[in-house]
């Protein structure tokens, strides 16, 4: 209510809005200056991520996982099919809570906040990629949840970089159970072809750089899975930006 209200107020309106409706932590609900921001706390709470950290995965380098300077023994034993991947923070127990919140109780005023941050996190990723596409949702989760949690942050992104997105640039072929609980073999068997270009996109996506959003970056399998359709319709490169990304460590199943 309070966003929606401060999209069509200006002024004077606005600032009686923020003494009614003051702007709430995105994460614990105390009062913060800014909409769409954390308190001071809950911003300090979040592992954000910074280097050094893999130059391949993005995930935090530490002394024991590190092969060499720029690459973390996972991404040694198997390079993944994507370029680079980046992220703004780990995915624990403080940042579970915002990015649930937003993926599926309808928190969506959250987005701006979100893609601002990714857009930092991932600026030199953006300014190589040609286009930004989302990772899909099946029509029947979309209809249930109403909107693509990855498809408000490529848009919000694009708000922050003169770059195009193509939101239907993937679709899913058939419904897929819910990846959480899965392992990561389990996550791999079950979105395996279950993700394909768009036909009426492929023309725009061939030789193109690709950068693929998500929400969540876990064992990778759903975007190793889009990473395969699109370079299958020609796509000269694709890399990934998520908001988090799990951390575990030297996992390589």
């Amino acid at each position: 209510m309070e966003f929606a209200l401060k999209r069509f107020v200006p002024g004077i309106g606005r600032r009686l809005i923020d003494t009614l409706l003051p702007p709430l932590c995105l994460s614990c609900g105390a009062m913060v200056d800014q909409l769409h921001a954390l308190c001071a706390a809950c911003w300090a709470a979040q592992s954000f991520i910074a280097p050094p950290y893999c130059q391949r995965c993005g995930t935090p380098l530490h002394s024991e996982s590190v092969i060499d300077t720029l690459t973390c023994a996972a991404c040694f034993a198997r390079p993944p099919r994507y370029g680079r991947a980046r992220a703004v923070f780990c995915y624990d127990d403080a940042s579970r809570k915002i990015i649930l919140g937003f993926k599926h109780a309808d928190r969506t005023q959250a987005a701006p906040a979100f893609a601002a941050w990714m857009a930092r996190a991932g600026a030199q990723l953006i300014a190589e990629a040609d286009i930004i596409a989302p990772v899909p949702l099946h029509y029947r989760r979309l209809l249930y949840r109403r909107y693509n949690q990855a498809a408000l942050l490529a848009l919000g992104i694009a708000k922050h970089v003169d770059k195009p997105v193509i939101v239907d640039a993937l679709k899913r072929l058939r419904a897929t159970p819910s990846q959480a609980g899965l392992g990561a073999r389990d996550r791999r068997r079950n979105v395996a072809r279950a993700i394909a270009v768009n036909p009426r996109r492929r023309a725009a996506l061939k030789t193109k750089r690709v950068l693929l959003i998500d929400d969540v970056l876990t064992t990778g399998a759903t975007v190793e899975t889009c990473v395969r359709a699109l370079k299958a319709a020609g796509a000269a490169s694709v890399d990934v930006l998520t908001l988090a990304r799990v951390v575990r460590p030297l996992y390589l199943d």
